[in-house]
């Protein structure tokens, strides 16, 4: 049976993270795991808690709310899928979801309940200690920038709030991300993996993100995500935002 994490090579270990009096709240019922876990969070500088099962998880969540949640997705009773929609469900927190499963199914379904990025056992510490803080950076408030108007849409970078027609949108770090990103470049297609680096901060990673992440966040700016106006496919290439909002030709 393969181990739930690489063996690190020397000299991986993380220094002092940006945000290193984040709070991480790392849960998954097997102690080697967590405790490995812990111990590259805690010596990358983090304060981090721990929970084996999800009711510890909400339970500790709601006793300290944490900057950022590394979720296994096999939790015994309730599943990680369910404590991140209840965790979700509080208000805005990322989440870095851990599974060990080889199907691509159980990633995006991950991904559709909110969660911001996921990690497949067995898994390197030091790369899961790495996209903790590229999650983190980009959940940092903004410096000062003016918001991004069109097609009805409003973009605050600075306090990180999104408008459709006036009404606020409830939408996830990554999705906040990739809609500013698509308002600061109209009318101009992107690959995903070009979206992957830009957005996301990687180099390589699993493309069907990107997928999942247009999906859900024209299910929210569109008026039928069924026909996109203003997410558009571009064929061969990848997404492309239209201001205008036309209907295809």
């Amino acid at each position: 049976m393969q181990p739930p994490f690489e063996s690190p090579q020397a000299g991986t270990t993380a220094g002092p993270a940006p945000g290193a009096t984040a709070r991480i709240l790392v849960v998954d019922d097997d102690p080697t795991v967590a405790e490995v876990v812990t111990g590259y969070l805690d010596r990358a500088g983090y304060t981090v808690d721990r929970a084996d099962d999800g009711p510890a998880a909400l339970a500790r969540a709601a006793a300290h709310r944490p900057d950022l949640v590394v979720l296994d997705l096999m939790l015994p009773g309730m599943d990680g899928l369910e404590v991140c929609r209840r965790l979700r469900g509080h208000g805005p927190v990322p989440v870095i979801m851990l599974t060990a499963r080889g199907d691509e199914d159980d990633r995006i379904l991950g991904l559709e309940v909110g969660a911001d990025d996921y990690v497949t056992k067995p898994f390197s510490p030091r790369e899961l200690v790495l996209r903790v803080e590229s999650v983190l950076r980009r959940a940092r408030p903004a410096t000062a920038a003016p918001p991004l108007d069109a097609a009805g849409l409003t973009v605050d970078p600075t306090a990180r709030r999104a408008t459709k027609n006036g009404t606020e949108l409830a939408l996830t770090l990554r999705e906040f991300d990739l809609l500013a990103f698509l308002l600061r470049h109209p009318g101009r297609a992107f690959g995903r993996e070009d979206l992957m680096r830009e957005v996301w901060g990687w180099d390589f990673g699993d493309l069907s993100t990107v997928t999942v992440h247009v999906r859900r966040l024209r299910g929210k700016v569109e008026d039928d995500p069924a026909r996109p106006r203003l997410i558009r496919t571009v064929w061969g290439v990848g997404y492309r935002f239209d201001p205008r909002g036309q209907e295809a030709g």
